[in-house]
């Protein structure tokens, strides 16, 4: 425990630029900019504004419940020198909390984290800060008190907080890199941080999600289209033991129809196993039996990772199921993710897009110095939001066992307009947007323009016109 101590009693903070540094990612190639960059320059937020829109989704089953509808949050920030950004955020509600989700209609949970996010807003209006790590560590505990008292949750998580503070983290990283004239998301990456990002990937894998129940053929029919990695949601519905029943039956379909299938992406040329039930095993013994299942079978070897299956409150050692555990909700902030890799935890998944890119670089950090690996996963967020995730995944350290770096994106397979939203994209025509074989290419033009995330998109600028 006495990293998380110490962890407690340093909060980190950004060091400032020399522009000398120069980092070697992949193969030797320098991924820094030598922009000089004053860290320490005031900024004032003379203005603040919100608005969101409603985006329809075939329903997505996971922890239980579904997701049918949801919410794309937006944050204006206008500096006292004139410089106007906003910054987008995909609610996830049930993820985040489902405490939530199960206590209120769909709506009016998304209701309560938009009015966490317009509450930030009203925080920092008319204040002055120098970086947006600090600016988030400074409202973070204020926003988290007020969801609390709004939702009736004495012990409303973290991560819920800090998905309602994606839109206004981003809209902040964008008029701090405005301000500092930073264009590159390289130079915008704080000195310290930088050694986690250090990577330059050429491909990176886009993971689609299946949801609970879903059919392993339509699982096949992704294998065959070039998706070497697949998110598979389990922890069905019903009691333990119904749940333990439907998975160890999927688990078995799934094998059957994929198990056989080759990718040059793996070390091994067989197709890894990602699954998530998201919390829904109660205790460490029913999950150990999923596992004797799948060791059963010959499936062992292909589980890649198993995501959050334990509840946050259970704080079983898991270092010993004989198959990687990795933390995604739990891990909200830095202090959380030291506790679950002494629990045994060994990945972590990040998610910039859902607990703000502030709060991310520093999971990053402290789990790099951990030699723990991390990956991307998706919020099922719009294709702007993918981006936003897609710089983080690109510079990630390679996973084990995998040859190309990782990120979850399944919004195309659940918003009902995801060609709409494609083009609300500043780089919709761009090499990288789409995947091609299930797999993202990156080149040059991605890391020279940072994925278009320092574009304003003007659709959703369009909702601040009056």
């Amino acid at each position: 425990m006495n990293d998380i101590k110490n962890i407690a009693i340093n909060r980190r903070t950004f060091v400032k630029s020399t522009g000398s540094a120069i980092i070697l990612g992949a193969a030797g190639i320098p991924i820094d900019s030598t922009t000089k960059v004053n860290v320490n320059k005031p900024i004032k937020i003379k203005r603040v504004d919100s608005n969101f829109e409603r985006e329809p989704l075939n329903p997505y089953r996971f922890k239980g419940s579904a997701i049918t509808d949801s919410w794309q949050s937006v944050a204006l920030l206008e500096t006292e020198s004139g410089i106007k950004k906003i910054g987008l955020a995909t609610q996830g509600v049930l993820w985040s909390d489902a405490r939530v989700a199960a206590s209120h209609s769909e709506s009016a949970g998304n209701s309560l984290m938009y009015a966490m996010t317009e509450y930030a807003l009203q925080i920092i209006k008319g204040t002055v800060f120098t970086n947006p790590i600090d600016l988030l560590e400074q409202i973070l505990p204020e926003v988290l008190a007020y969801g609390k008292k709004i939702t009736g949750i004495s012990d409303l998580r973290k991560t819920f907080a800090l998905n309602s503070l994606v839109a206004v983290d981003n809209a902040a990283w964008l008029v701090y890199a405005a301000e500092n004239n930073i264009s590159n998301f390289n130079t915008l990456i704080p000195d310290q941080y930088r050694k986690g990002l250090s990577y330059k990937h050429t491909k990176v894998a886009s993971i689609p999600s299946f949801s609970v129940g879903s059919n392993p053929q339509l699982i096949k029919a992704a294998a065959e289209n070039g998706y070497f990695i697949m998110k598979l949601k389990t922890g069905s519905a019903g009691t333990q033991k119904e749940m333990l029943e439907k998975d160890i039956e999927f688990l078995t379909q799934v094998h059957k129809a994929i198990g056989h299938f080759e990718t040059p992406y793996t070390k091994s040329g067989k197709l890894p196993y990602y699954f998530d039930p998201n919390g829904r095993y109660e205790q460490k013994e029913t999950l150990l039996r999923f596992i004797d299942h799948a060791n059963k079978i010959g499936a062992l070897e292909q589980i890649a990772l198993i995501e959050e299956p334990l509840p946050e409150s259970n704080e079983s050692y898991v270092g010993n199921l004989g198959v990687r555990i990795a933390a995604d909700e739990s891990a909200h902030t830095v202090e959380e993710t030291a506790r679950r890799i002494e629990q045994g935890y060994s990945a972590i998944v990040v998610k910039s897009i859902a607990k703000t890119l502030s709060m991310t670089l520093k999971i990053i950090d402290y789990a790099n110095e951990k030699n723990v690996p991390c990956f991307c996963a998706d919020l099922t967020v719009n294709p702007i939001l993918v981006d936003w995730n897609k710089t983080i995944a690109a510079r990630l350290l390679p996973f084990p066992g995998m040859e190309i770096g990782l990120q979850e994106t399944n919004g195309h397979q659940y918003y009902k307009r995801w060609e709409t939203l494609m083009t609300y994209h500043p780089k919709s025509n761009a090499s990288w947007i789409k995947s091609q074989n299930g797999v993202y290419k990156i080149d040059d033009t991605f890391y020279d323009q940072s994925g278009g995330i320092f574009d304003s998109p003007q659709h959703y600028m369009d909702l601040f016109s009056n």
